[in-house]
């Protein structure tokens, strides 16, 4: 896997862009540390498996007896203390 600096990665994204696509993968530093991996893209959402876990998710709430999710109640929350 190819490691690019950070500098070279600004001036040459063009030609990153053309490697990743081929299937390539690298890896761009900032001050010789990893900071970010390119990597090709790889599709958008799988609406089934996103259905499966929404299901999921419903019966745990519902073995656990949650409740419905009260949103006005944690955006409270959430910013008490706040000024």
């Amino acid at each position: 896997m190819p490691v690019v600096g950070a500098f070279e990665a600004k001036n040459t994204l063009g030609a990153l862009l053309d490697r990743v696509q081929s299937g390539e993968e690298v890896v761009i530093t900032r001050h010789g540390r990893p900071a970010a991996r390119l990597v090709p893209y790889a599709g958008g959402i799988d609406r089934e498996q996103a259905g499966a876990a929404v299901k999921r998710i419903r019966a745990r709430a519902a073995r656990l007896k949650a409740g419905r999710f009260d949103w006005e109640k944690l955006k409270t929350d959430r910013d008490m203390g706040r000024p």
